[in-house]
């Protein structure tokens, strides 16, 4: 882990597009940095990281507004105890590294172009579902995101596309499909973490498939609505991410599976120590001045999909 003040140089595509799209003012980042730890200082309820390559993230995913950062950043240690089934037990041990030796989670070595967003692909026929739940896999998810925060200038500049693999899915992966989980996880997604989706993509997906997006659409705000695609071919994929972006298997020449799980094996588990020490960090509600963030707060009324907007 470098230092705290130290942030990675972007290459020229990525400084390009983090000044022309999210305001980005090299000059100014010391300064936003140095005013995000004065305002965490002051913060009774908070305990947060505040190396300078964590923060920028949070400051470049809300496109440098000062106010909309400390929110998310708030958010962001408030949902630990908010969503104790992703948060719990949130440790590199056998459990997690099982469940990405599966291969259900990937993050591929290339991203979409040089300033382009990373690509995901989601497997979920791929676990066992006697042997983990969906919120175990999910947890392992925001262990890889947080490792992206501080390390993939791709992600947190262009945002990222998630290809979701339907193979194998069975009925015990859809038994464990639960609604409040997904809701959870799309304010989680909008109103705590500093990456943008820029497009869901639904591959080798059954006919009912169709009909349970045509309901999640109806309650996404039309930019978000947008972004949800089904391919019943793969070659309709290709339109919005080309063969050669994908891996090996998949046609393309992205890396292996296998090598894409062997990397992300290593980085996991030279995270050890990092998610150990996560667990220090957080809010604690009784010190917060004004309303607690509960999961009335954050899931009731407010929290209802049509609000949801992502930019």
């Amino acid at each position: 882990m470098s230092d705290q003040n130290s942030i990675r140089s972007l290459s020229p595509e990525l400084a390009s597009k983090a000044q022309k799209e999210l305001g980005e003012v090299p000059d100014r980042i010391e300064e936003d940095i140095e005013t995000l730890r004065t305002w965490i200082s002051k913060q009774p309820h908070l305990k947060a990281r505040q190396d300078a390559q964590f923060l920028i993230a949070f400051l470049r995913g809300c496109k440098y507004s000062l106010e909309k950062t400390k929110l998310k950043l708030d958010n962001f240690y408030a949902m630990r105890g908010v969503v104790p089934e992703l948060y719990k037990n949130r440790f590199v041990g056998e459990k997690q590294m099982g469940i990405l030796e599966t291969g259900c989670l990937l993050r591929l070595p290339q991203p979409l172009g040089a300033d382009g967003p990373r690509i995901h692909i989601s497997r979920y026929g791929l676990y066992d579902s006697k042997k983990y739940s969906i919120a175990e896999v999910v947890q392992v998810s925001t262990m890889m995101g947080e490792i992206q925060i501080r390390e993939d200038d791709n992600a947190m500049i262009s945002g990222f596309v998630e290809i979701i693999d339907m193979k194998g899915v069975g009925a015990g992966h859809i038994f464990q499909f639960d609604a409040v989980l997904v809701k959870k996880l799309a304010v989680l997604g909008d109103k705590a973490l500093p990456y943008r989706p820029k497009g869901f993509h639904f591959v080798n997906a059954p006919a009912s498939a169709e009909t349970f997006m045509s309901i999640a659409k109806s309650l996404m705000s039309e930019k978000i609505r947008k972004r949800f695609h089904i391919h019943t071919k793969l070659e309709s994929l290709y339109k919005y991410v080309p063969k050669e972006c994908l891996p090996a298997e998949y046609g393309g020449s992205n890396g292996t599976i296998e090598d894409v799980v062997t990397t992300w094996r290593e980085k996991l588990l030279s995270y050890q120590n990092f998610f150990e020490e996560e667990v220090s960090y957080g809010t604690n509600e009784k010190l917060r001045r004004g309303d607690a963030v509960n999961v009335e707060s954050l899931f009731g009324i407010e929290g209802s999909f049509r609000k949801l907007d992502i930019d």
